[in-house]
């Protein structure tokens, strides 16, 4: 598929099976994971929501076809600003991030500077903008990073304690199960 085809593809209304189908399309044929990332940045959000759901489940998919472009996924999340895209991401930073993560990209996580990634991770955290699906993810992330900056542990618990009475009931339960993975 090519990027033109694909972005045509993106611009209609999609269904779960669609992307899917798409992602299969994407990760069996010679098409590009890094055109893929920059179309989640594409003008309208539509599309670079569409794209991002298209990438999370290329992730799913074949994260050998993925792997290549670890890093500069990591480097384009932080300016992210597509919310509904930003749920995405941060479901293929959880799962990169998670310590049944596969070795190449455990790597690529250890050996990168997650610095500006968990200050980004944070700012969606209190951002109240930022819908509570990527909060949820968000939190994973940074508990799955505390392994690797060990001042998250307190930072964490300290804004999970600020958040809980302003979100809902499912976040209150993903903050006691985090509480748990960190002690």
């Amino acid at each position: 598929m090519t990027p033109p085809a694909l972005l045509n593809s993106l611009k209609t209304t999609l269904q779960k099976s669609k992307v899917e189908k798409l992602a299969l399309i994407a990760a069996e044929q010679d098409f590009s994971t890094k055109e893929l990332i920059d179309l989640t940045f594409h003008q309208e959000e539509k599309i670079a929501f569409r794209a991002a759901w298209v990438l999370e489940n290329v992730f799913s998919l074949d994260q050998e076809r993925f792997l290549p472009y670890a890093t500069y996924f990591l480097a384009k999340l932080p300016d992210q600003n597509n919310l509904s895209a930003r749920r995405h991401y941060s479901k293929i930073l959880a799962l990169m991030t998670k310590k049944n993560a596969p070795v190449a990209l455990k790597e690529i996580v250890v050996n990168y500077d997650t610095e500006i990634l968990v200050n980004t991770v944070f700012g969606w955290l209190i951002d109240e903008k930022v819908p509570v699906a990527v909060k949820s993810h968000g939190l994973n992330i940074l508990a799955n990073l505390n392994t690797k900056h060990n001042w998250i542990k307190e930072e964490l618990l300290q804004t999970m304690d600020f958040l809980v009475d302003k979100e809902s009931i499912a976040f209150f339960g993903k903050v006691k199960k985090i509480r748990k993975q960190l002690m």
